[in-house]
């Protein structure tokens, strides 16, 4: 069982701005801030969105109290994000389009990503907050081949890498505007935090692309997966970076990657859930693609280009910037899928032999 210390010094209370409270790690963020008693503001398209982040708080077993406040801003207009920094002491920027379904141009998640990034900054640059800590992904660090495929926060996915997805193309052309941004300004500073795949217990109500494949694969919608290697990682253990990434002198102008241990493949995850779940085992896959088959789907399926852009590399992903300078400790790959199938269970998601 992995105990997390509070990291958050008394001094440093302040509001802390969070966009893409509805998402999986924007959630997260709003549960463990509000409960370590930080006033917080959370950004929403529009006001309707405000009841998905008291659920999730529900969810998490938080009352917020008088802790918790909302401001309407939109990554997509200028509109609002003046009245959104005001008052605020830190900024945790999530939030960032993640398409369900394949964009009509690569503009439709570039755009938003990046001009989004860049509004953020702006506003609070604007506002006076000294530091914007953003989340970027494992996908602007990792996804060119190179000799030995060790990555760390000195790599960068080249965006005209052949077949590189239009979501990994956004988060390397938005991270990179970021850092040029606040080069370019001097007077604000950037900490960015860069996650792999992100995993562990879900409190929005719509189940993240990370956290959908684990329920695709217990519930028999994935019989056959792609050959693909990825680094795992517990969205707690991301908001834990986070926090110490927005109040370590330290964490200013540097990238941190987020993952918990070694490369896993999907076929390997689906080997942990059988291993903890022995009642889904005839629904888990049962076959592994190769890389060859991977490809030449993805000509025609969307939803494999992330893996043929792999090509079938086991990534060894390096962590040790996080633990060595900011004390970060994760949690181990396995417990992080227990977790993440634990709580789409206790969302009602039904095994064989259970309900």
């Amino acid at each position: 069982m992995n105990t997390k210390k509070d990291v958050t010094p008394a001094s440093g209370r302040g509001r802390v701005l969070v966009t893409g409270g509805t998402g999986l790690v924007g959630s997260h963020s709003v549960a463990r801030l509000t409960k370590e008693g930080y006033p917080t503001r959370v950004t929403v398209r529009e006001p309707g969105q405000e009841a998905r982040v008291r659920a999730a708080l529900r969810r998490a077993g938080v009352d917020p109290a008088d802790r918790l406040e909302f401001a309407v801003a939109d990554l997509g207009a200028d509109a609002g994000w003046a009245e959104a920094m005001d008052g605020v002491g830190h900024v945790l920027h999530h939030a960032s389009p993640f398409p369900t379904t394949p964009p009509r141009t690569e503009d439709d998640v570039v755009l938003p990503a990046r001009d989004g990034a860049l509004r953020v900054l702006s506003a609070a640059r604007k506002a006076g907050v000294p530091r914007v800590v953003m989340t970027s992904s494992f996908a602007a660090v990792g996804y060119t081949a190179k000799p030995g495929n060790r990555y760390s926060e000195e790599d960068w996915t080249d965006p005209d890498t052949e077949g590189l997805p239009a979501y990994h193309r956004s988060k390397v052309l938005a991270e990179r505007a970021a850092w040029d941004y606040v080069r370019d300004h001097g007077d604000i500073e950037l900490a960015v935090v860069n996650p792999t795949g992100i995993f562990g217990p879900q409190l929005g109500d719509r189940p993240s692309a990370s956290v959908g494949l684990v329920a695709d694969m217990l519930t028999g919608r994935m019989p056959v997966v792609p050959v693909m290697y990825f680094g795992v990682v517990d969205v707690r253990d991301v908001v834990d970076l986070h926090l110490r990434a927005m109040l370590d002198p330290r964490a200013a102008g540097e990238r941190f990657i987020a993952v918990g241990g070694p490369s896993v493949s999907l076929f390997g995850m689906a080997r942990v859930l059988r291993e903890h779940y022995p009642a889904a085992a005839g629904l888990l896959p049962a076959e592994e693609m190769t890389i060859q088959r991977v490809r030449e789907a993805a000509k025609t399926e969307p939803a494999l280009r992330a893996a043929a852009a792999l090509g079938g590399r086991v990534p060894v992903i390096s962590n040790e910037k996080a633990r060595s300078v900011l004390g970060w400790e994760p949690r181990g790959i396995v417990e992080t899928i227990v977790a993440t199938a634990d709580g789409l269970i206790r969302s009602g998601l039904t095994l064989p032999g259970t309900g």
